[in-house]
């Protein structure tokens, strides 16, 4: 794959950062060391809240979260970070979560899901669907799940689990997820050496979730294997064009529409799976963002600004 042509040099300059603060080999460090290093890339990256944002950090029944608000809103957004499911937390994606509120308007609650290796599936799916009910009792219907990586993996395994449990998600906005796709054709294959997420990277993250072999048939752990797609909300998915789990998004709407439901793809070309961090830095990433914004807003106020 021809990197060089396809990405452009701002987001290069974005990648060699990266790779000078969180290096290629870090899987094969301790899960201590990978924590410890993420957190200070993210750090790294982080820029200042937005003024008009005010944070409060609580337990939802017993799931640490952090609550965005600015004024005085009537959505919610329930945002699940990324990290492989090992790393990250409430500071990785404070700043993003920061920069929806302020955007949107919408609170935001930022799930402190459990981490793998510690804790194995289904626990992080466990706390975000716990989060979901807690933030339905205190502000109401009105939800707009939200999330990048793993974390939108979280995000569609909750939509998915609250069909006939819940009426309160209004849509859901997931950023570069990896929802179970079959890892030897395709995106995974095409682009299995991609700067900051390659297929063996991919494979490491899945493996650590469980003890022993990946389940099957669990769409708790890959959306994708649900034998059903139908009454989904309003789905809208942004992927890297540069990124091995980006067809699995291409695969999640077409499965949601084909049962007859909502479902918008947005690929970005040229960006590359983590590029959030790189709003700032990086012209296309910064599109991206605005248009993520813009779909979370949306999805809000039950408008469909899309023609598929």
């Amino acid at each position: 794959m021809d990197y060089e042509r396809l990405i452009d040099e701002e987001t290069w300059d974005f990648i060699q950062k990266t790779g000078e603060l969180y290096p290629d080999d870090a899987v094969e460090m301790s899960i201590d060391e990978q924590r410890r290093i993420y957190d200070a890339m993210a750090r790294e990256f982080r820029v200042p809240r937005p003024d008009v944002v005010s944070v409060e950090n609580i337990s939802a029944n017993g799931v640490p979260v952090r609550i965005y608000t600015a004024g005085d809103p009537t959505r919610t957004v329930l945002f699940c970070h990324g990290g492989g499911f090992v790393v990250g937390g409430l500071d990785s994606h404070d700043d993003v979560c920061a920069e929806i509120c302020a955007q949107t308007g919408y609170r935001v609650v930022a799930v402190d899901y459990r981490l793998a290796p510690e804790h194995k599936h289904p626990a992080g799916f466990e706390d975000a669907w716990v989060v979901l009910g807690w933030v339905e009792a205190a502000y109401g219907k009105g939800i707009v799940l939200v999330g990048d990586s793993a974390g939108a993996n979280l995000c569609a395994a909750v939509a998915h689990h609250a069909r006939g449990r819940s009426e309160a998600i209004l849509g859901q906005v997931l950023i570069y997820g990896a929802f179970g796709g079959d890892m030897d054709q395709g995106s995974y294959i095409e682009h299995s050496q991609a700067p900051m997420l390659t297929r063996e990277d991919v494979l490491y993250y899945m493996g650590i979730r469980t003890d022993g072999a990946v389940p099957e048939d669990d769409p708790l752990f890959a959306p994708l294997a649900d034998s059903s797609f139908a009454d989904l909300p309003p789905t809208v998915l942004v992927t890297a064009d540069c990124d091995p789990v980006r067809d699995d998004s291409r695969d999640y709407r077409d499965r949601i529409v084909a049962a007859g439901g909502r479902a918008h793809w947005i690929n970005e070309p040229g960006l590359i799976h983590g590029y959030l961090r790189a709003r700032h830095s990086v012209g296309r990433a910064r599109d991206s963002f605005e248009r993520i914004s813009l779909a979370v807003e949306a999805l809000g106020q039950g408008i469909w600004p899309y023609e598929d």
